[in-house]
C-alpha cells in the first residue's frame, strides 16, 4: 500500500508537528525489546499493517485496551499506528464494536467533535470520547480520545474536509481509509492543539474542533482540559517523554521488524538519555516544534519547518535540495533513482546542537516489486515540496519518516513535563 502519513497537519497549529535532530548517524542501536524497567514498554511491530492483502509498508503498529472509565467494559484494539508527530489516541469506531464510552458535551446538549487534516489533503473526523487508556502496563485514566467515524444526519463541515480522502475507516485493497485501526499520537506537547485552547486565541481555529447538534457544526475554541490528550502525558508515572527503540533490519528489505516503546525518559533503568544528544525544538510560530535540516549536509538548502515523524512510511524532502540524480516515480508519490544513492544531511537543533545523519535511496518500484510481503523498506524516500525554501512549509521541510527510526533510540519530551537534569527543558527530541 503505497500510503504516506503525513500527521503534520495541513493547519500548522500549535502543539501538533514534532521534529529534532541528533549528533551522529549511528546513535545507540537497539537489540530488541529491551530489558530492565517495570511495566513502562508497549511492544510495537512493522508488520504490514491490518488489512488482508494490502501491505503497508514502513508503518510500526502497537495495541492498546480501551475501556469505559472506571470499570472493566474493555476491548483491546491493535495495529493503532505509531506516530511520532501528532497527539492523542484516536481509534475508529468499528474497532470498538459494541463499546459505548461517553461522549464529551458543552453542557448544552452539544457534542465535542474533531477534525484531522493531513499535508496529502486527507482527513479525519468523529466525536470526542472519555476513556481509560492502557498502553503496555500504563493506564492513562478516563481521557479525551478520538473515536473516528462518520456523524449522522449532516455532512461533515466544510472547513474540515479539505477536498481530499475522507478517511474515516480502515479502508481495503479496493477503498480509501486510514490503513489502521487507529493513531496513537505520542508527539512532543502534552494536547494536540495548544492554539484552541481560549487562554491561548479568541478566534476558533478552523479544521479542529467543533461543537455539534444533531443537524449542524460550529468551530469552536477547546480548553486543553477537555483536548484530546498525550496518553503518557496522563499517566501517573513515566510521563515525561518516550524512547521509540526499533533495531536495525537484518537486510535492506525485510518482511517485520519488532521493537517497542518505551514511557519516560530517565525514570526507569530501561529509559536513562545514556549518551544520547539532546535537540531543542523551536518555539516560535514559524518552527514551532521543529528544527533545521541542512541537505545536502554539505552547502546545501536550509530547511527550516524540519521534523521527525514515525508516522510517516519514508524519508520525504523537496526534490529540488536534493542536487543528486534522485527522480520521482512514475506516481509522483516516491523517488526511482536509476542507482542506490547514497545521502547526508545536518540536523541543527534550536540549543545549537548539529549532527550529520547518512541515509540511502532506493528505486521504490525495485522495492514494491521485489517481495509482495516486505513491509520493511530502509531505504523509501519521496519528494515533498518543490523548488527553493523560501517561508512556504512544502519548501521548507524535510521529513525523518520511519525509516530513520531503523538502528536508533529516538527520544521525545512532552513540552512542560519535567526531564532529568541533565537535560534541558523540554521540549527536545534526542538519539
Amino acid at each position: 500500500m503505497r500510503k504516506i502519513f503525513f500527521s503534520v497537519l495541513v493547519t500548522a497549529i500549535l502543539g501538533v508537528a514534532a521534529g529534532c535532530g541528533s549528533g551522529s548517524s549511528g546513535g545507540s542501536t537497539p537489540v530488541g525489546v529491551p530489558t530492565g524497567g517495570s511495566g513502562n514498554t508497549l511492544s510495537v511491530a512493522v508488520d504490514g499493517g491490518p488489512i488482508a492483502g494490502v501491505n503497508y509498508q514502513d508503518a510500526a503498529f502497537a495495541s492498546a485496551k480501551i475501556c469505559v472509565p472506571s470499570s472493566s467494559t474493555c476491548v483491546t484494539v491493535d495495529h493503532l499506528l505509531v506516530d511520532t508527530g501528532s497527539v492523542g489516541v484516536r481509534v475508529l469506531s468499528s474497532a470498538l464494536g459494541t463499546l459505548a464510552l461517553p461522549v464529551e458535551t458543552d453542557g448544552s446538549g452539544n457534542n465535542v467533535n474533531d477534525c484531522v487534516q493531513f499535508a496529502d489533503t486527507s482527513y479525519i473526523w468523529g466525536q470526542v470520547e472519555s476513556a481509560d487508556v492502557t498502553l503496555g502496563g500504563e493506564v492513562a485514566s478516563d481521557i479525551p480520545i478520538h473515536v473516528i467515524a462518520d456523524p449522522t444526519g449532516f455532512s461533515i463541515p466544510s472547513t474540515c474536509n479539505t477536498g481530499g480522502p475522507d478517511e474515516d475507516q480502515l479502508g481495503s485493497a479496493t477503498t480509501t481509509g486510514l490503513g489502521a485501526n487507529g493513531i496513537l499520537g505520542i508527539g512532543s506537547e502534552p494536547v494536540d492543539c495548544l492554539a484552541c485552547d481560549p487562554n491561548f486565541s479568541s478566534t476558533p481555529i478552523e479544521g479542529t474542533y467543533y461543537l455539534c447538534s444533531a443537524s449542524a457544526c460550529s468551530s469552536t475554541l477547546l480548553p486543553e482540559a477537555n483536548q484530546v490528550v498525550h496518553p503518557a502525558a496522563a499517566f501517573p508515572v513515566d510521563n515525561n517523554g518516550t524512547v521509540f527503540e526499533l533495531p536495525a533490519p537484518t537486510s535492506t528489505n525485510q518482511t517485520t521488524l519488532t521493537g517497542s516503546v518505551i514511557f519516560g525518559i530517565g525514570t526507569q533503568s530501561n529509559n536513562g538519555l545514556g549518551s544520547a544528544t539532546v535537540f531543542t525544538l523551536g518555539t516560535n510560530s514559524t518552527d514551532f516544534d521543529e528544527f533545521t535540516t541542512v541537505f545536502p549536509a554539505s552547502g546545501g538548502q536550509t530547511l527550516t519547518s524540519s521534523f521527525i515523524d514515525s508516522g510517516s512510511n519514508g524519508i520525504f524532502f523537496p526534490d529540488s535540495a536534493a542536487n543528486v540524480p534522485v527522480i520521482q516515480c512514475t506516481d509522483n508519490v516516491f523517488y526511482c533513482p536509476a542507482s542506490t544513492q547514497a545521502l547526508s544531511a545536518q540536523n541543527l537543533g534550536a540549543n545549537g546542537a548539529s549532527g550529520t545523519v547518512s541515509f540511502s535511496v532506493d528505486n521504490a518500484d525495485t522495492l514494491f516489486s521485489a517481495d509482495s510481503s516486505d513491509a520493511v523498506m530502509q531505504n523509501l524516500a519521496g519528494p515533498n515540496g518543490t523548488g527553493t525554501c523560501s517561508g512556504t512549509v512544502g519548501q521548507c521541510t524535510f521529513d525523518w519518516g520511519l525509516p530513520f527510526f531503523f538502528g536508533r533510540n529516538v527520544y521525545t519530551s512532552i513540552d512542560g513535563q519535567a526531564v532529568p537534569s541533565s537535560a534541558p527543558p523540554s521540549p527536545w527530541w534526542a538519539y
